[in-house]
């Protein structure tokens, strides 16, 4: 792989850790919904009844504990359990999904956009960072890739696999929610299903199960950062210490942004327009730009040239736009909700 450039090496590492916050974020306020959703199907009363801000809460204590064990290699057995349910999860939402379609009067699902002109240019903005964060995933096993030779090889196979699970998998689920609810969809869709009611049950538990391996994911570059101004990688009782500070601290900052402003699609736009969109669309473009491995003609040097600035422009135009949308709608929902709201 070739050297990035100390510009380009410091836009990833903010862009990474941006993305990083932001989706623990995100990750926190689903976890904290499916969590609630769970216990709602078994606790019906009023007076009494847990909050979203409590399972956030609790779902925080369960990351803190995990985020104890020393590195990534770690937590296998975790991520072997998360991939599973994210099969799991998929299947069974988008079912679920079906299911509840079918159900509905089709004469009631609208699917025109509501709101006035600006208003739609804004959720259109908004939704093109939605749209870069469902491709976030497809890092992990770019970056995983790299590891054994040849790298441009793997890096192929693992980003092509990535994205087919993603497309037959979130998107397939996305579309299929869209045709079920029309344009009032919720941003979180298991919110919006009725029936049947174990799948229901079942879609939240899985979605628990895979947000938590997640959110390990997403926290260890962020932790990693701390372990290395303290030199704490040994396991020594003052090291120990340190983690169990730092790590405290990183969930209680998270924990207190998730409770306070539980608006999940909103963080999923920021994060896709902030982290993913750069590390997924324009570093690339940027780092093909400074690579020496280029095409032998000249015609085609000239092309892929152009052709990596122009992604890289155009995406960056995007993100900025997105994240323009993402801003509003978080202002907005600030205005229209107290912080600390039950959702």
């Amino acid at each position: 792989m070739e050297r990035s450039t100390p510009a380009t090496g410091y836009l990833q590492r903010a862009s990474l850790q941006v993305a990083s916050v932001g989706n623990n974020i995100a990750i926190q306020i689903a976890a904290g919904s499916s969590l609630k959703a769970v216990y709602k199907h078994y606790y019906t009363a009023e007076d009494g009844a847990m909050t979203l801000q409590q399972f956030i809460i609790l779902f925080g204590a369960f990351e803190l504990l995990l985020s104890q064990l020393p590195d990534i290699h770690s937590l296998r057995w975790v991520n072997a359990i998360c991939t599973a349910s994210t099969v799991g999860f998929a299947g069974t939402t988008i079912g679920a999904t079906v299911h509840d379609g079918y159900r509905i009067d089709r004469k009631e699902v609208s699917y025109s956009l509501q709101g006035n002109t600006a208003t739609k240019i804004f959720r259109a903005f908004n939704a093109l960072g939605t749209i870069a964060f469902s491709f976030g995933d497809a890092m992990l096993p770019e970056i995983q890739s790299t590891v054994r030779e040849p790298v441009r090889k793997n890096m192929y196979k693992g980003v092509s696999a990535a994205y087919t699970i993603i497309v037959m998998s979130y998107w397939t689920l996305a579309f299929s929610g869209y045709w079920a609810f029309g344009s009032q969809v919720p941003p979180y869709i298991l919110s919006s299903l009725t029936a049947p009611r174990w799948a229901i049950v079942m879609a939240n538990v899985f979605a628990v199960i895979q947000i938590a391996g997640c959110f390990q994911i997403y926290c260890r570059p962020t932790f990693a950062h701390f372990e290395e101004r303290v030199q704490a990688k040994n396991r020594s009782c003052r090291s120990c210490l340190w983690r169990l500070m730092y790590t405290s601290a990183y969930m209680a900052v998270i924990t207190l942004v998730s409770a306070a402003m539980p608006f999940f699609g909103d963080f999923v736009s920021i994060c896709g327009a902030v982290g993913f969109t750069p590390l997924d669309f324009v570093l690339p473009g940027l780092a093909l730009l400074k690579t020496s491995k280029l095409p032998d003609n000249l015609g085609s040097q000239y092309a892929v040239k152009v052709l990596s600035a122009a992604v890289a422009v155009m995406f960056s135009i995007i993100g900025v736009l997105a994240c323009i949308g993402a801003i509003r709608s978080i202002t907005l929902d600030v205005r229209t909700y107290k912080f600390f709201h039950d959702m």
